[in-house]
């Protein structure tokens, strides 16, 4: 886990579409890096998701409007690439 002041390290762009890019374009659609990002600025300990999926259900923006999403996999092919992947 990284600390809570965590920068990263490195990006690189997502190729191919999987869960773990499917719910980093949600956090980036909300204006956050990832995960980590998201829960450093709200200071949450856990993330709304879908139970099913294990997708993210709910975002808060930082201007404190909220992002909902459904249950099936939003991230297009075509939106694929413009995903950063951080690593720390």
């Amino acid at each position: 886990m990284a600390s809570s002041d965590a920068k990263p390290k490195s990006i690189s762009r997502a190729k191919k579409w999987s869960e773990e890019i499917e719910n980093l374009y949600r956090f980036q659609q909300a204006g956050y890096r990832d995960e980590i990002e998201y829960k450093q600025v709200k200071q949450v300990s856990v993330v709304d998701r879908w139970p099913e999926t294990g997708y993210v259900k709910k975002l808060q923006r930082r201007d404190n409007t909220f992002y909902y999403y459904n249950k099936q996999r939003e991230c297009d092919d075509k939106e694929v690439h413009k995903v950063k992947i951080y690593a720390y």
